[in-house]
């Protein structure tokens, strides 16, 4: 009696992993968290005295190389030292620069301070 042989079952192999999705082409300019951290804006001190708070959105022209080429007050904190104090903190920042088919290139960003007094 011979036995015949069977053929044996190979299980499929798993089914690819989807691709992953391809990188945006464009990516806008965006603030440098780290930066905000390690030089925030000086609370000016007349602006102390006299219990002034706000929120100020600054229109940064962010170039390649990631620094500010121009600040524009999109939204004033309606007190101009807190104005001129996020000005000043933004000019020594630098920004992650925007992308565009994976070069670096010139754009707007809008970056928010907030200035309180809880935070002193």
């Amino acid at each position: 009696m011979t036995e015949e042989a069977t053929p044996m079952s190979i299980p499929a192999p798993p089914p690819a992993p989807p691709a992953p999705p391809a990188p945006p082409s464009e990516i806008a300019p965006s603030e440098n968290i780290s930066y905000r951290k390690a030089r925030p804006p000086r609370y000016p001190p007349q602006a102390v005295r006299q219990r002034h708070e706000g929120e100020v959105v600054l229109r940064v022209l962010v170039g390649v190389d990631g620094k500010p080429k121009d600040i524009q007050v999109e939204k004033s904190s309606g007190f101009r030292e807190l104005d001129r104090a996020a000005i000043d903190a933004a000019q020594t920042w630098v920004f992650n620069p925007g992308q565009k088919n994976g070069a670096a290139v010139e754009g707007w960003a809008l970056v928010p301070f907030r200035f309180s007094l809880n935070d002193l």
